[in-house]
C-alpha cells in the first residue's frame, strides 16, 4: 500500500503551507544524497519528499489530492466548472449538475529538479550579509540548439497529433451529456513541436551538464538551519521549461573570540583588578569592527555590559536587532616581584579593600538570565 503523502512528511491534513514547507526541507536536508553517499534508504526517502511536497506544495494539486488521493493529480483528470475529477464515474455524474462541457485542464510548462548546497558563513558575513559566488554542476540549457533539442535549433515541426497546442481532448458520452477530458499530448511530451532532426551537441535532450557559477545576495540575520531559495538556479528540464530551484543551506563558522547565542553576541572580556577598581576603556571587537568600551570604576568580576545593538538582525522575526554582552572577568595575576607583594599587603587592611557584597545584588547566572529574557 503506497504511503500517504501527508505521513511522508510527517504532517497533519491541516497543516498549513508554511508547515508543510518545513517539515520537506528537514527531510530533504537530511535524507540528501550529497549528504548520504551510497544510502539507498536516505534516497528513497529524499525522492518521495520531493514527490509529496510537489503536490502538498502547489494549492491547486493539495486541494485534488484532499479530494480524490493520487489519482486526482495525475494527467487523467477532468476539469469542468473550476472543479477537478478523477475518471472514476460516480464523482463525475455526482457533482455534474449544471453545464455538461467542461474547459479542460491547464497545460504546465515543465519544470526542471531543484539543487541544494552548503555555504559557510562568518559572524561578519551573517551581521551584514553577503555576496556569494559559487560554482556548481548543473543542467543548463543548450547553446547550440538553444534548449529545443533539434539540430541549430530549427529542425523543428509543428506536432500533427495535438497540432501544436501540447494538449489532446477526447470527448466522452454519458447519460448527462458529452464530456471532455484533456491531456497532455504524449507524441510531443506537452511542447507542441516535434524535433525532425536531433541536435548534436546535448543528442537531442535540449540541455548539457556544466559548471555554471552563481552569484547571490544573502541577507542579514541568515544563521545556521535557515535556509535560501534562489529562483530558477537548478536543472533546466529536457527540451525546455521552468528551471528548477537552487535551495542554499546556511552553515555558521565559529568565531574565535565572539559567541552568537540567538540574535544576541557573548565576548568575555579580562582586566586587571587595577583596571576594575579605577575604571578604565577598552577595546572590544565587535562583528562591526573594534569599538572602545567604558569600564565603570568600582566594575566586579561577572559584570555584564551591554553593547546596544551591536548583535544581529532576527531574520525570522520583525527585524529586530540584537546587543552584544561583554562579561567581565578580573584577572588575577600569578606572579608577583617582591615590591609588588609589599605594596599589596600595605593595602591588605584597608577597609576600602575588605569584600561588601550588596544583599540585593544579583548573581552573574541573575545578570546572564535578565538579559536573555528581557
Amino acid at each position: 500500500m503506497e504511503k500517504d503523502y501527508y505521513e511522508i512528511l510527517g504532517v497533519d491534513r491541516n497543516a498549513t503551507d508554511a508547515a508543510i514547507k518545513k517539515a520537506y526541507r528537514k527531510i530533504a536536508k537530511e535524507n540528501h544524497p550529497d549528504k548520504n553517499p551510497g544510502n539507498k534508504a536516505a534516497e528513497e526517502r529524499f525522492k518521495a519528499a520531493a514527490e509529496a511536497y510537489e503536490v502538498l506544495g502547489d494549492p491547486e494539486k493539495k486541494a485534488r489530492y484532499d479530494r480524490f488521493g493520487k489519482e486526482g493529480v495525475g494527467e487523467d483528470v477532468y476539469q469542468r466548472e473550476g472543479h477537478f475529477y478523477t475518471e472514476n464515474i460516480d464523482d463525475l455524474f455526482n457533482s455534474a449538475f449544471g453545464s455538461f462541457f467542461g474547459g479542460g485542464t491547464r497545460t504546465q510548462a515543465k519544470r526542471g529538479e531543484d539543487l541544494s548546497i552548503k555555504i559557510s558563513l562568518n559572524l561578519h558575513e551573517i551581521a551584514h550579509g553577503a555576496t556569494k559566488q559559487v560554482l556548481i554542476k548543473r543542467y543548463v540549457s543548450c547553446d547550440t540548439c538553444g534548449g529545443n533539442g533539434s539540430e541549430n535549433g530549427l529542425a523543428v515541426e509543428t506536432c500533427t497529433p495535438c497540432k501544436g497546442t501540447g494538449t489532446i481532448q477526447r470527448v466522452f458520452e454519458t447519460v448527462l451529456g458529452n464530456m471532455i477530458k484533456q491531456g497532455s499530448c504524449q507524441d510531443c511530451s506537452g511542447t507542441g513541436k516535434y524535433v525532425k532532426k536531433n541536435c548534436k551537441d546535448c543528442s537531442g535532450t535540449g540541455r548539457q551538464f556544466k559548471e555554471d557559477q552563481i552569484s547571490f545576495r544573502v541577507p542579514s540575520g541568515m544563521v545556521e538551519g535557515m535556509d535560501l531559495t534562489i529562483s530558477n538556479k537548478g536543472n533546466v528540464p529536457l527540451r525546455g521549461g521552468v528551471s528548477g530551484n537552487l535551495i542554499v543551506f546556511v552553515k555558521e563558522e565559529q568565531d574565535p573570540f565572539l559567541k552568537r547565542e540567538g540574535i544576541n553576541i557573548c565576548y568575555t572580556l579580562h582586566i586587571s583588578f587595577i583596571d576594575a577598581t579605577l575604571g578604565c576603556e577598552k577595546e572590544v571587537p565587535t562583528a562591526y569592527g573594534k569599538v572602545l568600551l567604558k569600564i565603570p570604576a568600582g566594575t566586579s568580576s561577572g559584570k555584564v555590559l551591554k553593547m546596544k545593538g551591536k548583535g544581529i538582525i532576527d531574520a525570522a522575526g520583525f527585524g529586530a536587532k540584537g546587543d552584544q554582552l561583554v562579561f567581565v572577568q578580573i584577572w588575577t595575576p600569578q606572579e608577583l616581584t617582591k615590591e609588588e607583594k609589599e605594596l599589596l599587603l600595605s593595602l591588605k587592611d584597608s577597609l576600602n579593600f575588605q569584600p561588601k557584597p550588596g544583599k540585593h545584588e544579583p548573581s552573574f547566572f541573575d545578570r546572564v538570565k535578565t538579559f536573555f529574557h528581557r
